[in-house]
Order: C-alpha cells, then sequence, then structure tokens
C-alpha cells in the first residue's frame, strides 16, 4: 500500500477541543469575531482593540492585551504579567470559522494560528476552537534556546497540556456567555 504524503510539515504544537453550543452558527461567529471581547472567555487575552483594517475582516490586526499567572509552568522561562500580541485575522468566513496568525515583533504572520471553526447541529452549533503552530515562533524561539533536548521536550509536552486546557476552558466560556442570552 503507498503511504499518503502531505506537504504540510508537521506542527511544533497542534491541539483542539469542541462543544455543543445553543446558538446559530451566525450566533456564534459574531461573538468569536468580536476578539476585543476575548476577555470574557480567554484564559490569558484580556480582550485588546482593532488596530489595523475593518474588524474581523481577513488582513486586519488586533493588539491582545493577555495575562499569565507565575505558576504557569513555573520553571519554564515564559512570559508572567503582562504583555501585549499582534495578530492578523488570516481566515474570515461568518458562521464557518474564523483564524488568526501571531505576528512577530517585526510585524511578520508566523505559523501560529488560533482558530474557530463552526457547524450546525439540530440543536444548535459545534464549536471547534484550535491552535497550530508550525514552525517555532520568536516567542518559542527565545524560550527554548538555552534547554536542551530533554528540557524541551519536557517543555513542548506541558505546553501542550496547558494548550489544551485553555482551549477547553474558552469554550466553556464561551458556551457560558452564549447561551446565558
Amino acid at each position: 500500500m503507498a503511504e499518503t504524503t502531505t506537504s504540510e510539515p508537521a506542527a511544533l504544537f497542534q491541539v483542539g477541543a469542541e462543544t455543543m453550543v445553543r446558538a446559530t452558527p451566525a450566533e456564534v461567529y459574531t461573538l468569536i469575531s468580536d476578539l476585543p471581547r476575548s476577555g470574557e472567555w480567554s484564559p490569558e487575552c484580556q480582550g485588546g482593540s482593532w488596530v489595523a483594517g475593518r474588524p474581523a475582516t481577513v488582513g486586519a490586526v488586533f493588539r491582545g492585551e493577555n495575562v499569565r499567572d507565575a505558576d504557569v509552568i513555573a520553571w519554564a522561562p515564559v512570559v508572567r504579567g503582562r504583555w501585549t500580541t499582534h495578530a492578523e485575522v488570516v481566515a474570515a468566513e461568518p458562521g464557518r470559522t474564523f483564524r488568526w496568525a501571531m505576528r512577530d515583533s517585526s510585524g511578520r504572520r508566523q505559523e501560529s494560528v488560533w482558530g474557530f471553526d463552526i457547524a450546525p447541529t439540530p440543536e444548535g452549533s459545534r464549536l471547534v476552537h484550535h491552535f497550530r503552530m508550525g514552525r517555532p515562533t520568536e516567542g518559542i524561539r527565545e524560550i527554548t534556546a538555552e534547554m536542551d533536548d530533554r528540557t524541551r521536550q519536557r517543555f513542548f509536552t506541558e505546553w501542550s497540556d496547558k494548550l489544551r486546557h485553555d482551549l477547553q476552558n474558552t469554550l466553556q466560556r464561551i458556551k457560558a456567555v452564549i447561551e446565558q442570552h
């Protein structure tokens, strides 16, 4: 049997979570594409503002205000406290998908993409939240620069676990925001 190949390189991180929401795909999309409201559901992003382009459209840039507790993978040199990020919308299909790629300090898009996919169900919508990082970002390179292979693998494992937990937590908070109306 022939082996199937793909042109997409292996991901450094690739995680996802899903939940069912009692709302239409259009209602879900309206909320999840309103990134300034992300402080209502994100464990780290406290909200922010659109700084370029028409909000929530491909090419628009969002400046996120973030905060991370000191105990998150406490042994690793990750950013703690408050910091800002810039992200560029890379997919915006109302009622279907919304994705954004993190930018580096020079404003270039990185292979660090967060997103939501929505599908209709008889009860409302299936909402999938996912994250994929191909090549290491500027931040990951800085975090792991002084790590040996074993420590780097430990970090990647623990960070993947953190991401999975954050995605699921985000979905539960989005579900609560949508279903309380």
